[in-house]
């Protein structure tokens, strides 16, 4: 028996899928925006983070690191994603999940996404560390 469920993604919800996972890594794609404002529109109000060592961190720590990462340049990430999967889990609001290798790290990911008037925001993300 397997113990790792088979993550899948409702047909409905491919659209979506593609969307949010343009988005991820979340604050690792320039091409969405790397000024405060733009870094800001992208973050909820509430939104926070689980980091891979298990602490937390807030809405305006994040975004600082994030600033301060672009304005040292943009990073030339090897990042790859696999095992994505997109699911509604309220009005406008969407869980992604995926798998994160960077070089010999893997890391499981979580993010919470939500559809706003302004586009997308992210709600709350975790990463924990598989290997």
């Amino acid at each position: 028996m397997d113990e790792q469920p088979r993550r899948v993604t409702d047909p409905s919800l491919r659209d979506v899928l593609a969307e949010l996972e343009a988005r991820e890594p979340i604050f690792h794609r320039p091409e969405l925006g790397t000024s405060a404002a733009d870094l800001e529109r992208q973050a909820a109000p509430e939104f926070e983070e689980v980091g891979a060592s298990g602490r937390r961190y807030g809405r305006e720590f994040v975004l600082a690191t994030v600033r301060e990462r672009y304005e040292r340049g943009v990073p030339d990430d090897d990042w790859e994603t696999s095992d994505v999967c997109c699911r509604r889990v309220g009005p406008e609001t969407y869980l992604l999940t995926y798998d994160l290798r960077q070089g010999a790290r893997l890391t499981r990911r979580a993010t919470l996404w939500r559809r706003a008037v302004a586009g997308w925001q992210v709600v709350y993300h975790q990463g924990t560390v598989a290997g």
